[in-house]
């Protein structure tokens, strides 16, 4: 595009927003180059790492989880694409699928940063600070899975047989599996862990459920003519994102966590093994698309087939 025809195209698209399209061309005259670090924020992301203790490695702990939630806005924003296209194709949900699971591939592989990059006495000293946060009460992980999946297949196995669509958002919201990792099992009362989650994200909670009611990505694939349901590029990315997401990322943080805790109890005060396991809860986004005998196993055995084509 010359220059002609690229001021020609500038002033009907300024005329097409009812501006003056001479106003924005004098901004520029007055406004500075930007640069990488204005564009990246690096000043303000850097400093958000603010430690509680002397330990060192508190550093590392700090930095990896904020990766981790940088990447988990990266997934919301991948899933959103698909929820909110009015026609979304195989081709498509595959491409964002593929993201995605990208995403959680680079996640699953990075425990070793925090599983091997902290010396386990700092680790005891600098953990007692955190007490009664914990990693649990990572918002954006819950909302990926209500972006997921159908909310009934968020619900503890317990209750499942007792919630259908016609079930308040709030009912439901009671009895999601990982309710059970801040409730006491005898009285029923929710620990500090899940008071405080709730006060800070349950509103919003709610409303992000039943926005996804219809769009999450189970719903989306679903409601895909037969033709793209049976595609078999996009039944392999969903079965990679299912496994990855419930199974190996979810082993990976596990085991990170055996490594340092033991039998210990969580920062905070959940039943961390129980609740992380995959055979205990068996969370599963895509059940349809797993064997019986897959389904068994689910959480025990390899499950090598759930890797892409």
């Amino acid at each position: 595009m010359n220059r002609e025809e690229l001021l020609k195209a500038i002033d009907e698209k300024y005329a097409a927003l009812g501006q003056d399209p001479n106003v924005h061309l004098s901004g520029l005259l007055h406004a500075e180059p930007i640069t990488y670090w204005d564009y990246i924020q690096v000043d303000a992301l850097l400093g958000l790492q603010i430690k509680r203790t002397r330990e060192p490695d508190e550093m590392v702990f700090i930095m990896y989880h904020q990766i981790n939630e940088l990447l988990f806005k990266m997934i919301l924003w991948e899933i959103g694409q698909v929820a909110n296209e009015e026609k979304v194709g195989a081709e498509k949900f595959s491409m964002h699928l593929d993201r995605v699971s990208r995403y959680f591939d680079m996640l699953a592989e990075s425990f070793s940063i925090m599983g091997d990059g902290m010396e386990r006495e700092q680790y005891m000293r600098f953990r007692d600070t955190l007490t009664p946060a914990s990693g649990f009460q990572s918002a954006q992980y819950r909302m990926i899975e209500f972006a997921s999946t159908s909310l009934i297949n968020l619900i503890d196995n317990r209750f499942r047989a007792t919630i259908d669509r016609n079930t308040p958002y709030e009912h439901a919201f009671e009895h999601l599996y990982w309710q059970a990792a801040g409730k006491d099992h005898v009285t029923g009362e929710k620990s500090a862990l899940l008071r405080n989650f709730e006060r800070r994200y349950k509103g919003e909670f709610l409303r992000f459920m039943e926005f996804y009611n219809t769009r999450n990505l189970h719903a989306r694939f679903q409601a895909l003519p037969e033709a793209d349901r049976k595609n078999p590029t996009l039944v392999a990315a969903l079965r990679h994102y299912d496994h990855t997401v419930n199974i190996r990322w979810v082993m990976a943080h596990l085991n990170a966590a055996r490594k340092y805790l033991g039998d210990a109890e969580a920062t905070g005060g959940s039943h961390w093994q129980k609740y992380m396991h995959p055979r205990y809860q068996r969370r599963i986004f895509f059940p349809e698309l797993w064997s019986d005998e897959e389904l068994a196993n689910w959480g025990i055995d390899n499950l090598e087939s759930y890797r892409r084509a």
